[in-house]
């Protein structure tokens, strides 16, 4: 009997996989089957990022989508934006601020060299994209960008399947604030699983240096059902609660979005982290890759 469509696909991706060693560990370039030009990359087995080269705005992965509906409503429709990404994987995020918002100027920092070598070479950037790539820590990096000069900050960064200690605390919300201008956004990725601590300690984090919150994720994460993503997004400014909420709701997979005093509520008393008690987020579960 031949083998399955499904199974013929697979054993093309492997063939066809770019594997290399990089700072963080094993890097894996593995084609998507049902997208032409599309790549999902794997460091030491857990997913990083998927990119799609010929429709760059094509986001597949939950988080993502999420973080990109933050790109979408944190001003008009195709404005472009500075933006400053901590942490870079595929540059996927990137990518689709400069699809969705042309002329848009954007820092990336990613701390692994060899990574960045890897995706520039293997996933080029579109040359007339303004996006800068700095190989330095995610903190360092952000202490480089000129004060009040973004308007949008996204965290997305992971050593090990795990967000490093000092990217967690106030200390570094206070970097945060000081590169974002008037107004500006930061929107963080954070992975939890229950009791959920390190997610209701960066909540009461953000609580502490920026008046607005709002959190999206999977309602069985929020319920510390199993391990997962989570979007969270701060300012000093109203956020666009409405839209978000509906945007989350109609996702592939839906996410339930929490603020104002149901978000307090969630936080359980939990305090602010500080640098000095600062630890990593938690390793995810073997079985949240298999």
């Amino acid at each position: 009997m031949g083998k399955s469509r499904n199974t013929r696909r697979r054993s093309a991706a492997a063939v066809e996989a770019v594997v290399e060693a990089v700072d963080g560990g094993l890097a894996q370039l593995v084609p998507d089957p049902d997208r032409g030009r599309a790549w999902t990359l794997l460091i030491d087995g857990a997913p990083q990022s998927h990119v799609d080269l010929d429709d760059p705005a094509y986001l597949s992965f939950e988080y993502q989508r999420r973080l990109g509906h933050v790109i979408d409503l944190v001003a008009p429709p195709g404005r472009p934006m500075q933006v400053v990404h901590l942490g870079g994987g595929a540059f996927t995020l990137a990518r689709y601020v400069a699809a969705t918002r042309p002329r848009s100027t954007q820092q990336v920092v990613e701390r692994d060299a060899a990574l960045v070598q890897l995706v520039r070479r293997e996933l080029p950037l579109d040359a007339n994209a303004r996006i800068r790539v700095r190989s330095v820590d995610a903190r360092d990096g952000l202490g480089k960008v000129p004060e009040a000069w973004a308007d949008l900050v996204i965290a997305d960064v992971f050593s090990g399947a795990r967000t490093p200690a000092h990217l967690t605390s106030t200390e570094f919300l206070d970097e945060v604030r000081r590169a974002l201008g008037p107004g500006g956004v930061y929107a963080a990725n954070l992975a939890d699983g229950p009791p959920l601590a390190h997610l209701r300690g960066q909540i009461a984090t953000a609580a502490a240096r920026f008046a607005e919150l709002a959190l999206v994720a999977d309602p069985a994460v929020l319920r510390g059902k199993r391990f997962g993503n989570a979007v969270l997004v701060a300012s000093d400014r109203p956020l666009p609660i409405a839209e978000l909420t509906r945007r989350a709701a109609s996702d592939p997979h839906p996410a339930r979005l929490e603020h104002g005093r149901q978000l307090t509520d969630f936080t359980g008393g939990a305090v602010p982290v500080t640098d000095e008690a600062a630890v990593a987020s938690p390793a995810p579960p073997p079985s949240v890759f298999r």
